[in-house]
């Protein structure tokens, strides 16, 4: 009961400040309709247009969250390819090494090789020629020996005088 004479007061004091409730109550009614009609019509649509906004911002977020995700994950599998590439490569490489050291060490040995069949056959030639050059000597000193003692002898030698002659040198020399 205090109320409505707290409001019969209240009202006695406004309609000296020169409120007519007539037009105060006609007033609220079009605010009311006026209000009721910008919420369907305008601030509802407008609630939508921000509640899809942020549905769509929150997805938004997702899926950079999900390519976030799947950029790392590729990051990974890239860095992954290009270890085992690193490591093929490094294969590759020590078998490469490997396989020029062996080529090295068969063109090493087949130089080795030919060395040494060329320095047997220099050894072959120069006993060839030592040996040739010895047989020539001897026939000179042969030559020489009967020559000189048929000089010093003053008689001309046979043939069987200087095979002898020859034969007696070369022993000698050979000695």
């Amino acid at each position: 009961m205090n109320h409505i004479v707290f409001f019969a007061t209240i009202g006695d004091d406004l309609s000296k400040l020169g409120v007519d409730w007539q037009h105060f109550i006609a007033q609220m009614i079009s605010f009311l309709a006026v209000a009721g009609l910008l919420y369907k019509f305008a601030y509802k649509p407008i609630l939508q247009v921000l509640e899809e906004r942020k549905k769509k911002i929150a997805e938004g977020l997702a899926n950079a969250q999900k390519i976030k995700a799947e950029l790392a994950k590729t990051e990974a599998a890239r860095q992954e390819v290009l270890n085992q590439a690193n490591l093929q490569a490094n294969k590759l490489i020590e078998e490469a090494r490997a396989a020029a050291a062996r080529v090295q060490e068969q063109e090493t040995r087949k130089a080795i090789a030919a060395a040494e069949q060329i320095i047997a056959k220099a050894r072959e030639a120069a006993a060839q020629e030592h040996a040739r050059m010895l047989a020539e000597l001897k026939r000179e000193i042969g030559r020489l020996v009967v020559q000189t003692a048929a000089k010093v002898t003053g008689k001309i030698l046979t043939l069987q005088d200087q095979q002898r002659l020859a034969e007696e040198t070369n022993r000698q020399l050979a000695a």
